[in-house]
C-alpha cells in the first residue's frame, strides 16, 4: 500500500474515530503507558499496512508524550536540566534500537516481554506503599542514564510496548522517587525515544503524514488530561492503571504470540 494512497483511503468518518481512539490512548499513556494497544490495531484495522501503522503510531505518539512532558516541564516537575544525560542516552538507545529492529527478529523478545510487563504489574501490584514518597537514591548520573535511558530507549526503539512502564519503574526504584513524580519523568524520557524511532521510520517513508497528524492532535488532547490527573490524583489513580494496563497487555502479547495454538487447542477440547 502506498503512502498518498493510505492517507486518501482514510474517509473523514474514519479519520475522526481515530481522532478519538489517540485522545483515550493519549490520556492512558500519560497515566501509565500502553496506549499503543489501541492506536497500532485500530490503524491496522483500516487497512494499513504493519510497517505503516508503526510508523505512524511513533508520529502520533509523539504528540501525547511531548505534550505531557511540556506540562510537567511547565509545573516545575521535570527539570530539563537535570534531564540532559538521560535524554542523551535515550535518544541514542531509542535510535539503536530502530535501526536493529529492521535487521532482526524480534521473536525471542516477543515470547519474553509478557513475563516483563506481568514483573511489573505484580510489582505495583504487591507493594502498595512503593512510590508513596521519595526514597534514597540507589543510582546517579552516567550508570542511571545508562540503565533507564540507554536500556529502555533501546527496547522503545526496537519493540515498544510498555516502555512507559519501564521508564517510571526505573525513576521508583534507582532514583527513589515518588510515583507522580517518576511517571512525569518517565513521559520526558518517552516523548525522546518517541522522536528518536520516529526520525528513523521518517528516514525510510514509512509514515502516513495525513493520518499521523489528526491522531497526533486527539493524543495531545488526552494527554493534556492526562497528565493534569498524574498531578492531581497521584498515586491513587497511577498505580491501578499501572496494575490494569500491564494486565491487558500482558494478555494481547500472550495471545499475538500464542493466540492460534490456544484456539487451537480449545477447539480440539470441544
Amino acid at each position: 500500500m502506498d503512502m498518498l494512497d493510505s492517507v486518501f483511503m482514510v474517509s473523514p468518518l474514519v479519520l475522526v474515530g481515530l481522532f478519538f481512539v489517540a485522545m483515550l490512548a493519549g490520556f492512558i499513556d500519560a497515566l501509565a503507558g500502553g496506549g499503543g494497544l489501541l492506536t497500532v490495531p485500530a490503524l491496522m484495522a483500516v487497512g494499513f499496512s504493519p510497517a505503516h501503522a508503526l510508523a505512524t503510531n511513533k508520529l502520533q505518539a509523539c504528540g501525547g508524550s511531548v505534550a505531557a512532558s511540556l506540562y510537567f516541564i511547565r509545573q516545575r516537575v521535570v527539570s530539563l536540566k537535570d534531564q540532559k544525560l538521560n535524554i542523551a542516552m535515550t535518544f541514542i538507545g531509542s535510535t539503536a534500537g530502530a535501526l536493529l529492529v529492521q535487521h532482526i527478529k524480534a521473536d525471542v523478545l516477543r515470547q519474553i516481554l509478557p513475563l516483563l510487563i506481568i514483573g511489573i504489574g505484580l510489582y505495583f501490584l504487591l507493594m502498595p506503599r512503593l512510590g508513596e514518597e521519595d526514597r534514597h537514591r540507589r543510582l546517579y548520573g552516567l550508570p542511571f542514564a545508562l540503565v533507564a535511558g540507554g536500556c529502555v530507549g533501546f527496547y522503545d526503539g526496537f519493540f515498544g510496548p510498555g516502555a512507559g512502564s519501564f521508564y517510571a519503574l526505573a525513576f521508583v526504584s534507582l532514583c527513589g522517587y515518588n510515583l507522580a513524580k517518576s511517571t512525569a519523568h518517565a513521559k520526558v524520557l518517552n516523548a525522546t525515544s518517541n522522536l528518536g524511532g520516529l526520525l528513523l521510520f521518517i528516514l525510510g517513508g514509512q509514515v502516513v503524514w495525513g493520518t499521523g497528524f489528526v491522531m497526533m492532535a486527539g493524543q495531545f488532547c488526552g494527554a493534556r488530561v492526562g497528565s493534569r490527573l498524574v498531578l492531581s490524583k497521584g498515586q491513587r489513580l497511577i498505580r491501578p492503571m499501572i496494575v490494569i494496563v500491564s494486565a491487558v497487555m500482558s494478555a494481547k502479547l500472550l495471545f499475538d504470540s500464542h493466540g492460534q495454538q490456544l484456539l487451537h487447542w480449545l477447539g480440539w477440547m470441544s
